[in-house]
C-alpha cells in the first residue's frame, strides 16, 4: 500500500458535517497543509534515496558497494597480457633523461636473425654479435643499426663511444632477496615465519631501496630482479619485479619502493613457494605443529589450495548470479578475503608462481598439485634434481616450468647432493629452459652473469647461457616484450662490457636503465678490446675418466707450459710442444723428437696419443683455507669432522675423510692439493692445518699426506666472539698474551708435548711455522700488524703471519707489505656478507679491485674461498684476477695465486719443484671459461678424461 494513502481523510471525516463550520475550514486548511508538507518531505526523501542509490527495495545492502563488487568481478575475469600496441614511451621514463646514442658497439640482440627456424635457433644457428649503433629516447630503444647519423637525432643527444666493446640487454636475475636484508646481515625481513602458509604477505613491504647492495648489484650489469620472499615457508608470499635505479642520481624522480616497479602497470603478479627441507626444519615440531615431513608439506599445499578453490568458486557463483538477476537484487556482498586473495588469483591464472624445489619427491608432488588444482608453475628454483626427471616436469599443468639454477653451487645440503654441473646442458637438450640466478645474498647477484658463464663452460650452448640471464628470465616474468633484448620498442636497459660477458672477469663499463646512465664517473680497467667468444660445441661432450697404469700417453697440441714444468729441451716456433707421461711422471716436455722416435720403435710399449686444442700444462691448483676434506655437506653435521676446540688445539690430519663428492669435483677441476685447518666451514678455524692429496683414497695411502702439519690457525673475524673471548679485542689480547708467554719462555719446545697449544705457539714464535689469522676488518688487520711488532720486539725470530679473508686489507696494503704479512683473499669478490667486510672493494665500475692495490703495495697474495664447493672455481678466480690485473700479473703469476704462493708464504718446500712433481694438462686455459682438465698425474698413476 502507498504510505501516502494513510494521510488522506477517512470516509467518515469527509462525509460528517461539522457543527462548527469555521473550525472545520481551519481544520481542513491545517490538514491540507500537513498533507502537503508530508508529501513534500516524502518526495524529497525518495528523490534523495534514488539519487544516492543506497538501498534496494526490501534490503539494507548498499547498492554502491554491490556495484563496486560487480566491478571486482570484471577484474577477477581478466587475464594479464602484455599490451601489443607499439609504445611511444616507456612509462618509467623521466623527462629529464636525455636521448643517448651508443656508437660502435658489438651488439647481442638476444634473438636469432629473422627467418631462423625454431629448431635451428635451439641448435645455435642464427645467433651472433653484430656491429651496430644503438639509439635510445623516452626510455626506449628506438634504433639498432650501423652508423646512425647524429644529424638525424634530437638536439641534446648524448653520445657514448663503446669502442667496439660488447653490448647486451641488462641482466635479469629472477631470484633475489636484495633489499630484504641489510648490509652486514644486521637485519632480515625475507621470511614471515609466524605460520607456514602466508600467501598474503608481500616482499615489497620490506624492500629498502637505500641498501648499498643495489649499487653493487647494478655494477655487475643487473638491471632487473624478481625480489622474492625467502624459502622458510611452503607458501611465502608475493614477489615483485623491480629495477635497480634509485633516486635522482640514477635518473629517477624520487626514492621510493613504488618507483622501482619494472612494470608500472603491474600486469602480472608473482608468488614464491618452497618445498623440502626448509619449511620442515622451520615449522615441524613433533606432536605440536607441522609440516614435520614432506607428507605434511603436501597436505599444507593441498589444504591451502583447497581453501583458495572454494573461495574462487564462491566468488564465481556470486558474480554469475549478479550478472543473471542484477546486482541490485543480490542478498550478500561479494566475499573478499585477503588471506586467500593471492592464491585465488593464482588459480585464476593471474599470478606467476615460482617455487623452490630440489628433489624428485618435491618436484613430482608439486606437479601433482598443479594438476589437481589447475595452476601453473613458471619455474622451479634451485631445482638440482630437475635434470634427472625432465619427463616429470613436462607433466606440469599449464606448461613445462623452467629451471632457475646455480651453475655449480651444490653439496651444501642433502637436497643439493645429487646436483650436476651439467644440469643446464641436460635440461636444454630436453627442451627445458635453464636460467641462472643468485639467490642473493647466497651468491652475490652482482656476479650472476658468472653463473651463466660457468654454465657455458659446463656444456650449455653459448646462446642459451647468455639468454639464461637476459631474455629467458624476461619471458618467464611475463616481460619478454619489454626487457631482455636489444631491439626497437624495448626498455633501454643496456650494458656495455669490457669483455665478453661470458668470459672470466667481464665487467660493465657503463649501465643504462630506462635510458638513464647509472654511473657518473665509472672506473674502467685497462683491458684490450677483445673479440667475442667463439662458441665451442665440444664443451657439450661428456667425458669419462680412466686410470692408465701401464700406458705411455703422448699429449700433443700444447700451447703453454708453466715454467716449473719445463724441461731443458724446449720447442722452437717450427716444432710442436708435446708432453710424454709414463708411470704418472712427465718424462719429456718439448719437441721430444728422440723420445717419440724411441716409442715408435718400441713395439712392446702401449701408447696412447691425445690431441689437444690449445693445451696447457700446469702444476696442480691448491685449495687453501676451505673445509675441503673435513666437511662434505655443509648443513649436515654428521658429514663434518666437527668444530674446532675453544681451548687447546686439534690437528686436521686426524679428521680427514676421503672419497666424497667435494674432493672428486676438486680433482676434476685440477685442485689436487688442499691445505685445510680444523673447522666446520668458512674461513674461521683453529688448530693445525694439513696439506694433502685430494685424490687419495685414505690417509694411509702413499702420498696422501703431503704435509702433516702446515700452520697454526686462529679466528679473528666476528665469529671469534663468544665463550672466553666475547669481543674481538679480548680474542686479540688472549692471542697476544699466549704469544708473549711463548716468546718469553726460553725453553725449547718439548717434543713430548708437541700436541699442546703452548708448544705450538712456541714453534710459531721460533719461526718454525706460520700463524694464519682469519680476519676481514681493516681495524682488526691493523691490530694484527701491531701484534706482530709487539711479539717480534721480544722474540728472536721474525713472526710469519698470513691473513685469511682480507676483505678490507686494501685499506692497510702498505702497512701489510711493510710488515711482510701475506694475504689470502677469501672471497676474492666480497659483498659485505658481514659487518667486518662492509668496506671491501666490489670492483669496477664502482671501485678498483683489491688484488691490484695489494699487488702495487708489494703484498704477497693468494686466493682462497669461503665455501667448499667454490674450490672447483679456483682456476677461474685466478683468471678473474689475471683479467683485471691491467698487466700486473703474468699467466704464471696468476696461477701462482692458487698454487706456489701458498708454499712461500707458509715457509713450506714446494714439492712440485722436485722430481716428484704433480701436473695437470688442460684443454683450453685453466684461467678461462671452458678450460677442462684432460689429464693429471704424479708419482703413481695417470688419469685421463676422454
Amino acid at each position: 500500500m502507498d504510505k501516502r494513502a494513510e494521510l488522506l481523510p477517512s470516509y467518515n471525516d469527509a462525509t460528517t458535517a461539522s457543527t462548527r463550520p469555521w473550525l472545520h475550514r481551519r481544520q481542513k486548511r491545517r490538514t491540507f497543509r500537513f498533507i502537503g508538507a508530508a508529501a513534500l518531505t516524502y518526495l524529497a526523501y525518495t528523490t534523495l534515496r534514488i539519487a544516492n542509490n543506497t538501498e534496494p527495495a526490501g534490503s539494507t545492502l548498499s547498492i554502491a558497494k554491490l556495484q563496486a563488487d560487480l566491478d571486482v568481478c570484471s577484474a577477477l575475469r581478466q587475464h594479464p597480457a602484455e599490451p601489443k600496441a607499439a609504445r611511444h614511451h616507456n612509462k618509467r621514463w623521466i623527462k629529464s633523461t636525455k636521448p643517448v646514442l651508443i656508437r660502435n658497439a658489438t651488439v647481442w640482440t638476444g634473438e636469432p636473425v629473422a627467418g631462423t627456424s625454431e629448431e635451428d635457433a635451439r641448435a645455435g644457428k642464427g645467433w651472433g654479435w653484430i656491429t651496430s649503433d644503438v639509439f635510445t629516447d623516452k626510455g626506449l630503444i628506438l634504433k639498432v643499426q650501423p652508423e646512425i647519423k647524429e644529424s638525424e637525432l634530437p638536439h641534446g643527444t648524448e653520445v657514448f663511444d663503446a669502442k667496439g666493446r660488447q653490448l647486451t640487454a641488462g641482466i635479469v636475475d629472477m631470484h633475489s632477496h636484495a633489499g630484504l636484508e641489510s648490509v652486514g646481515n644486521l637485519q632480515s625481513d625475507d621470511n614471515e615465519m609466524s605460520v607456514d602458509v602466508t600467501p598474503y604477505v608481500r616482499s615489497l613491504d620490506a624492500i629498502d631501496p637505500l641498501q648499498p647492495e643495489f649499487e653493487y648489484i647494478k655494477s655487475g650489469g643487473v638491471t632487473t630482479s624478481l625480489f622474492l620472499p625467502g624459502s622458510g615457508n611452503n607458501i611465502g608470499g608475493e614477489a615483485f619485479v623491480l629495477k635497480f635505479a634509485v633516486g635522482p642520481k640514477n635518473g629517477r624522480a624520487e626514492i621510493s619502493q613504488q618507483d622501482l616497479f619494472a612494470d608500472p602497470d603491474r600486469n602480472w603478479r608473482y608468488l614464491k613457494m618452497a618445498c623440502g627441507e626448509n619449511p620442515k626444519r622451520v615449522y615441524g615440531k613433533l606432536g605440536e605443529r607441522g609440516p614435520y615431513s614432506r607428507l605434511g608439506e603436501a597436505w599444507e599445499f593441498r589444504h591451502a589450495f583447497e581453501q583458495a578453490r572454494a573461495y574462487v568458486q564462491e566468488q564465481d557463483d556470486w558474480c554469475a548470479k549478479a550478472d543473471a538477476v542484477g546486482v541490485e537484487n543480490m542478498e550478500t556482498y561479494l566475499r573478499q578475503d585477503l588471506q586467500w586473495e593471492t592464491l585465488g588469483a593464482v588459480l585464476r591464472g593471474q599470478v606467476r608462481v615460482n617455487t623452490h624445489c630440489y628433489t624428485i619427491p618435491d618436484l613430482e608432488a608439486m606437479v601433482r598439485h598443479t594438476n589437481e588444482f589447475k595452476f601453473r608453475v613458471y619455474a622451479f628454483h634451485h631445482a638440482h634434481q630437475t635434470y634427472l626427471v625432465p619427463e616429470v616436469l613436462k607433466r606440469t599443468w599449464g606448461g613445462t616450468p623452467a629451471a632457475a639454477l646455480f651453475a655449480d653451487n651444490m653439496y651444501y645440503k642433502v637436497e643439493a647432493y645429487t646436483a650436476s654441473e651439467r644440469a643446464g646442458a641436460i635440461l636444454y637438450a630436453h627442451n627445458i629452459t635453464p636460467t641462472y640466478v643468485s639467490d642473493n645474498p647466497v651468491i652475490n647477484s652482482q656476479h650472476v652473469v658468472f653463473e651463466a658463464a660457468k654454465a657455458y663452460g659446463y656444456g650449455l650452448p653459448y646462446h642459451a647461457a647468455l639468454a639464461g640471464v637476459t631474455s629467458a628470465p624476461a619471458e618467464l616474468l611475463g616481460l619478454g616484450d619489454r626487457i631482455g633484448k636489444i631491439k626497437p620498442g624495448f626498455d633501454a636497459d643496456i650494458v656495455v662490457w669490457d669483455s665478453d660477458p661470458l668470459s672470466a672477469g667481464a665487467t660493465p663499463v657503463q649501465v643504462w636503465i630506462d635510458g638513464a646512465q647509472q654511473f657518473a664517473t665509472p672506473i674502467e680497467l685497462k683491458k684490450p678490446v677483445a673479440p667475442a667468444i667463439q662458441p665451442n660445441g665440444d664443451l657439450a661432450k661428456a667425458q669419462t675418466a680412466e686410470d692408465l697404469q701401464d700406458t705411455v700417453v703422448i699429449y700433443t697440441g700444447i700451447s703453454r707450459v708453466h715454467g716449473s714444468l719445463l724441461s731443458s729441451e724446449t720447442s722452437t716456433d717450427r716444432e710442436e710442444t708435446v708432453a710424454i707421461v709414463a708411470g704418472g711422471k712427465l718424462t719429456c716436455v718439448g719437441p721430444c723428437v728422440s723420445e717419440l722416435a724411441e716409442l715408435k720403435s718400441a713395439s712392446s710399449k702401449t701408447t696412447k696419443t691425445v690431441r689437444l686444442k690449445n693445451g696447457h700444462l700446469t702444476p696442480p691448483l691448491v685449495a687453501f683455507g676451505s673445509s675441503l676434506g673435513l666437511a662434505e655437506i655443509d648443513a649436515e653435521s654428521d658429514t663434518h669432522d666437527g668444530p674446532y676446540l675453544e681451548d687447546g688445539i686439534t690437528f686436521a690430519v686426524d679428521g680427514l675423510s676421503f672419497g666424497g663428492k667435494q674432493l672428486a669435483r676438486a680433482v676434476e677441476h685440477g685442485v689436487t692439493r688442499a691445505f685445510t685447518a680444523p673447522g666446520t666451514g668458512g674461513i674461521d678455524s683453529k688448530g693445525v692445518s694439513v696439506g694433502f692429496n685430494t685424490g687419495a683414497k685414505n690417509v694411509l695411502e702413499d702420498g696422501a699426506i703431503i704435509y702433516p702439519e702446515v700452520a697454526l690457525h686462529y679466528p679473528l673475524t666476528l665469529g671469534a666472539k663468544g665463550g672466553k673471548t666475547p669481543s674481538i679485542s679480548s680474542a686479540i689480547n688472549a692471542l697476544r698474551t699466549q704469544l708473549l708467554s711463548a716468546a718469553s719462555d726460553k725453553k725449547d719446545p718439548d717434543s713430548t708435548a708437541n700436541n699442546t697449544e703452548s708448544a705450538w705457539l712456541k714453534r710459531v714464535v721460533a719461526g718454525e711455522f706460520a700463524l694464519v689469522l682469519s680476519a676481514h676488518s681493516a681495524d682488526t688487520i691493523a691490530s694484527i700488524i701491531r701484534l706482530k711488532s709487539q711479539i717480534e720486539s721480544v722474540a728472536s725470530q721474525t713472526l710469519r703471519i698470513v691473513i685469511l679473508g682480507g676483505a678490507e686489507a686494501h685499506l692497510v696494503a702498505d702497512e701489510l707489505a711493510a710488515s711482510r704479512i701475506a694475504v689470502v683473499l677469501a672471497p676474492l669478490l666480497p659483498h659485505a656478507q658481514s659487518w667486518d667486510q662492509r668496506r671491501g672493494l666490489t670492483g669496477p665500475p664502482l671501485t678498483n679491485v683489491s688484488t691490484n692495490i695489494l699487488l702495487d703495495a708489494g703484498v704477497q697474495l693468494g686466493i682462497g674461498v669461503e665455501e667448499t664447493w667454490e674450490t672447483r672455481d679456483l682456476g677461474l678466480l685466478a683468471g678473474i684476477a689475471f683479467a683485471n690485473s691491467e698487466g700486473r700479473l703474468s699467466f704464471e703469476q696468476a696461477l701462482d695465486l692458487v698454487g706456489s704462493n701458498f708454499y712461500s708464504m707458509l715457509g713450506l718446500k714446494d714439492v712440485n719443484t722436485s722430481s716428484q712433481a704433480d701436473w695437470v694438462i688442460w684443454e683450453g686455459s685453466p684461467l678461462e671459461i671452458g678450460g677442462q682438465v684432460r689429464a693429471l698425474g704424479g708419482t703413481r698413476t695417470t688419469r685421463v678424461w676422454t
